[in-house]
């Protein structure tokens, strides 16, 4: 992946039910380092909210790092069954993104599925996404990566971003993952 054709995105990491993720503390600082990468090196971001009238907004961790983004609010599982979502990911004209949030086996995972089926190149963060059971986190990400996605780790991806330590951006996002 390099910087200017990939993007970020992070899939309804929000009230209530973010707080029942297995090992919650380690995943929102993932998806915060992922988040403040992705920042550094002038990346569109693309946020996401499931039916935030019911399960809440985005925890305040996550949303206060994307001050000047707004979420797309959407009902289906899927990111991409929502026109708003898609409408926002191809005005990045990106084709590859990062993927986090939550639940690997439900919103992550149906997403994931559609954007592969339309041909964007997806890697999924796994320290940077999470479900309520671990297994079902270990199906979630079986399954992606099945079907074509590839498997990364938050600092894995930023450094392959980088590329090299002369990169203008290294020093800032060593900053974020040391």
């Amino acid at each position: 992946m390099k910087i200017d054709e990939t993007a970020l995105v992070v899939v309804d990491v929000q009230g209530n039910l973010a707080h029942t993720m297995s090992a919650k503390e380690a995943l929102f600082e993932n998806i915060a380092k992922a988040i403040n990468g992705a920042k550094a090196m002038d990346m569109p971001i693309l946020w996401a909210e499931q039916v935030p009238h019911k399960l809440g907004h985005t925890i305040p961790q996550i949303s206060g790092l994307l001050g000047g983004l707004s979420p797309v609010a959407k009902n289906c599982f899927s990111c991409m069954g929502d026109d708003k979502f898609v409408n926002a990911l191809n005005a990045t004209g990106r084709r590859n993104f990062l993927i986090s949030g939550i639940e690997a086996h439900v919103c992550v995972y149906q997403t994931v599925r559609d954007m592969l089926a339309q041909g964007y190149n997806v890697e999924i963060m796994v320290d940077a996404v999470s479900s309520r059971d671990p297994e079902n986190k270990r199906v979630g990400i079986e399954k992606m990566k099945d079907l074509g996605a590839s498997i990364t780790s938050v600092e894995m991806a930023l450094f392959d971003l980088l590329a090299s330590a002369e990169s203008p951006y290294f020093k800032d996002v060593w900053r974020i993952v040391k």
